[in-house]
């Protein structure tokens, strides 16, 4: 009775949460589509160099609403699946590996177009599939994907391919530079709205099947060992769900750049406010992590006017001083 009890007050406290995040959401998106360095009329004025304006920022809000829900999600899994509350999606080396195919194909290859779409998202795809492929193969023992070897492989394997991101930069033409740092920094520009569409498709698309795991999840959270007396295949689940967090993160990513602390700062305070139940965890902080990257993206674009700043540098000084206080509240706890 008190299990039932418990339940029905944790679904009930994410509904409401669910509700005051959407409505947090769409306030922020309407500001946001308001305010940059271009100004516009409101609805009665609008010209046609208005519209196309405000269409740009629409572009602009979808995208980050995917990329920050997205995140947000990944973090969720990450911190779940490794019972690390430090964790977030670009530990497992998967973003690096996305920033290699973006360098290689900027400045190895000069390409501007592949396979009929803009070369750096793709490349910055292709980039993150093989990182990942590279830390589960050499994660995996006989089968199994241990957690530790998970975590410390995700963090050498993301060394690394950064530190060939750095030389290649470093090595590289002036003229191949500036494109490359501000998309490493994080860019929600959006010009191809079919790159747009493709990534909402692909992260609306592992949420969805996040948020059908979110049983086996609240179970893994426990512990492996309790999560098998309640009949959870471990590795099975395992494997889905870190695809599910590898897919995310190589999709918003390739789209987006280097956006970091999203995935570590809104799982966290989603948790504060509702607890631990993935079942309404995963969808609040979706929406909480959409409404997160498009507050970041507003100052990003007005804190420096008429310049932009990279929103990743927005995102940086908000989730810093945040780890800093994780780290020091689990030291005192230890």
């Amino acid at each position: 009775m008190e299990v039932r009890q418990a339940s029905q007050i944790s679904r009930k406290r994410g509904h409401k949460a669910f509700i005051i995040a959407a409505a947090i959401l769409v306030a922020v998106a309407a500001v946001s589509v308001y305010f940059g360095a271009a100004k516009v009329g409101f609805l009665s004025a609008l010209t046609d160099m208005d519209k196309r304006i405000l269409g740009l920022r629409a572009g602009r809000i979808l995208l980050a609403l995917t990329v920050g829900g997205g995140l947000s999600v990944a973090g969720v899994i990450l911190q779940g699946l490794m019972r690390n509350p430090l964790c977030e999606p670009y530990v497992l080396g998967i973003s690096s590996g996305a920033a290699l195919g973006a360098v290689i194909s900027t400045i190895l290859l000069g390409m501007q177009h592949f396979l009929g779409l803009s070369a750096l998202p793709v490349w910055a795809f292709l980039g993150a599939v093989a990182a990942f492929f590279i830390v589960y193969r050499i994660s995996e023992v006989n089968g199994r994907i241990p957690i530790q070897n998970l975590l410390l492989t995700g963090v050498i394997v993301g060394a690394v391919l950064s530190s060939v991101v750095i030389f290649l930069v470093s090595f590289s033409e002036k003229e191949y530079l500036h494109s490359v740092i501000w998309w490493l920094l994080g860019n929600l520009q959006i010009f191809d709205m079919n790159l747009l569409l493709s990534v909402m498709i692909i992260v609306i698309t592992a949420v969805i099947l996040a948020a059908l795991n979110s049983r086996e999840l609240n179970a893994i959270s426990l512990g492996e060992e309790e999560a098998a007396h309640l009949g959870v295949d471990i590795e099975k689940t395992k494997k889905r769900l870190f695809i599910i967090a590898s897919v995310i993160t190589g999709a918003a990513v390739s789209a987006a750049g280097m956006i970091g602390f999203v995935g570590l700062i809104v799982p966290h305070f989603v948790r504060l406010v509702i607890g631990a139940n993935h079942r309404a965890v995963i969808p609040v902080s979706f929406v909480a992590g959409g409404a997160f990257l498009i507050f970041c993206d507003l100052i990003a674009r007005m804190v420096m006017l008429p310049a932009e700043v990279p929103v990743g540098v927005i995102t940086a000084l908000c989730g810093g001083p945040f780890f800093l206080y994780l780290l020091r509240k689990r030291s005192r706890a230890r």
